[in-house]
């Protein structure tokens, strides 16, 4: 267990190191649309991450079907204009600790280039100017998934080792 929770400050600052290499503002979070949905089905991951993260395309129905009964909108992930990647997040409105990620995933030809850091900073920005309410944002990872895992420690999500009905390890960030 943390003893003491990370305040957006703690993240900010640890932020700070990746946007060496490249800043984190060249992305953008955009809403999936009618214009760009055809090219987020696009992306492609890897064969062996296929079994950790739902297609683009299973995002776009969770958006539509809305299975756990929460608001759940998919974005895509644009560097200089170009869409690179997508997820969703599922939440409560006007919640503090209902802010889940889900479906994230980087196109396999960008992966490699420090991208996935920058687009985690670039949601989680994004989560908290759309969601000022927002105190906690949390995500799920399957236990075979170290890459992903290693990714969001890097980003100051922590975990307590507890899993979800799927048996996925759930990650926590406190911004607030």
């Amino acid at each position: 267990m943390n003893s003491k929770p990370m305040t957006i400050n703690d993240y900010l600052n640890s932020v700070d190191k990746y946007e060496k290499e490249a800043s984190i503002r060249d992305f953008n979070v955009r809403p999936l649309t009618r214009s760009n949905w055809e090219e987020a089905v696009k992306i492609t991951l890897e064969d062996q991450q296929r079994q950790f993260v739902p297609s683009v395309m299973e995002g776009i129905a969770y958006a539509y079907l809305k299975p756990w009964d929460e608001a759940l909108d998919p974005y895509v992930l644009e560097l200089e204009g170009e869409i690179i990647g997508f997820f969703y997040l599922s939440y409560t409105p006007d919640s503090t600790d209902n802010y889940w990620i889900g479906g994230f995933q980087i196109d396999k030809f960008y992966q490699g280039r420090g991208y996935g850091k920058q687009a985690v900073g670039a949601m989680i920005d994004f989560i908290i100017e759309r969601h000022p309410k927002c105190e906690v944002i949390s995500l799920t990872v399957e236990p075979e998934n170290i890459k992903a895992q290693n990714l969001y420690r890097s980003m100051l999500f922590t975990s307590e080792n507890e899993t979800n009905q799927n048996n996925e390890i759930i990650y926590r960030l406190q911004v607030k």
